[in-house]
């Protein structure tokens, strides 16, 4: 991987993408720190400075912001309302017809999705900005702080609207700088500026576990977690390249005095086909209860259930439901975006067979039969990863913003991968020689 740097650096073109890339991403993280109009900043930091279980119920969204989310900046939405658009446009692609034609158009059906997905950030984004103006107004934001409700001292209708609008403008910002990297720069955009911000909680996250530590100052626990995230990176690359390929056989066609076809290839079946979808999915929903329970203040049975149950991480009932969470929206993710009787039906129309299997019906229920096999050891896989946070809680004393956590190291680990494969193709774009030198 650092060959592979060290040779783009040395090619003028791709050091040009490579600078203008880190370029952004110390824009993005320079905005992550500019606060909010009508945010009392010196309050804000008395807070997080009080704050002793991490995030909370906001860690998710305070992850995928870089820690922007708590000290409400300009970029504290972070990219969360742009990756909801993508899953709830890639849902939607399969309940509607309209949006499923638009799939199968190409680049232009898939230019107007991308156009729809950015409205609906937009309208994400003026909700998620409203709901955090109005959480870091009655003092919900940070549980215990003494001065939770003077971090918004000037509550009126114009600093509310201008606090969500410019939270808004942020994550248009955010979008389109993603976009300048896509087109620019070296990755996916919005895959790289969510790696910069999970990586920038790093550092911190384990500097505050050396300062927790009680042997050998520290250093014990600092040195175990670094170990624990060297063996996870390494797992996680090993699952994330693990795959099933089923054979696929073309027939010889005539056309004409032409032979086409005759050719085999494979299917890649993916063991972890879902990606991070899944825990993003769990913990999404398991956050819906705590935060009913602590907007509405009420004290009935339910609401003291779960509070007792499924606020704190390491509780039995609520690290049960995460994972059983976890491994349902896997198969559900798998199910809605791989349709085996589609590929099946396109295998037929090529006159693509797979050997020993009936082309059509037999082939869609082998595919099937194939990936709910698969799929059962990368729903497990996941929801193991995600409970590494939970375990660290338990033995280190860690708070919840454990630096190797189930999301943010499948994210890091998949975006590292993504963007070394690129660097690696277009270099040898760049280098090669052909059959004769």
């Amino acid at each position: 991987m650092l060959t592979a740097f060290a040779r783009a650096f040395k090619t003028p073109d791709l050091r040009k993408k490579l600078l203008f890339t880190l370029g952004i991403m110390v824009l993005f993280r320079l905005g992550a720190h500019v606060p909010v109009p009508g945010v009392d900043y010196r309050n804000v930091q008395t807070c997080m400075d009080q704050a002793k279980s991490g995030a909370g119920l906001f860690g998710l969204v305070n992850m995928f912001s870089g820690g922007a989310l708590l000290q409400i900046t300009i970029f504290a939405l972070g990219i969360m309302p742009y990756i909801t658009a993508s899953i709830i446009l890639q849902l939607l692609t399969v309940v509607i017809p309209r949006l499923e034609a638009l799939k199968k158009e190409g680049q232009t059906g898939q230019a107007k999705i991308t156009q729809y997905t950015r409205y609906l950030t937009v309208a994400l984004a003026v909700l998620q900005g409203t709901g955090l103006v109005a959480t870091a107004r009655n003092g919900a934001l940070f549980g215990n702080c003494t001065v939770g409700n003077q971090i918004v001292p000037n509550q009126s209708i114009f600093t509310t609207i201008v606090m969500v609008v410019t939270m808004t403008a942020g994550t248009s910002l955010i979008m389109w700088l993603g976009e300048l990297i896509t087109d620019r720069g070296i990755g996916n955009g919005m895959s790289i500026l969510m790696f910069t911000s999970i990586a920038a909680g790093f550092p911190s996250a384990l500097w505050g576990i050396k300062l927790q530590g009680k042997l050998m100052g520290g250093w014990l626990e600092f040195g175990l977690v670094i170990l624990c995230g060297l063996a996870m990176v390494a797992l996680v690359v090993f699952v994330e390249q693990a795959q099933r390929r089923i054979p696929v056989q073309y027939a010889k066609r005539m056309i004409g005095r032409r032979s086409y076809g005759g050719t085999s290839t494979y299917i890649p079946l993916k063991v972890n086909q879902a990606g991070v979808i899944p825990v993003i999915f769990a913990s999404s929903l398991l956050y819906i209860p705590a935060l009913l329970v602590q907007f509405t203040g009420s004290k009935a049975g339910w609401a003291t259930w779960v509070q007792a149950n499924l606020v704190k991480g390491d509780h039995p009932v609520y690290i049960t439901a995460y994972f059983l969470l976890i491994v349902f929206f896997a198969f559900f993710y798998v199910a809605i975006s791989f349709n085996p009787e589609e590929v099946a039906d396109n295998m037929k129309k090529y006159g693509g067979f797979i050997p020993g299997i009936r082309a059509g019906r037999p082939t869609a229920e082998y595919l099937s039969y194939v990936l709910n096999r698969i799929t059962w050891p990368g729903s497990l896989y996941l929801g193991l990863i995600a409970l590494v946070p939970t375990v660290a809680l338990v033995t280190l004393n860690a708070n919840q913003n454990f630096p190797f956590g189930g999301t943010s190291i499948l994210i890091i680990v998949g975006v590292g991968l993504e963007t070394v494969k690129q660097i690696e193709s277009q270099l040898q774009q760049r280098n090669y020689e052909g059959f004769l030198r």
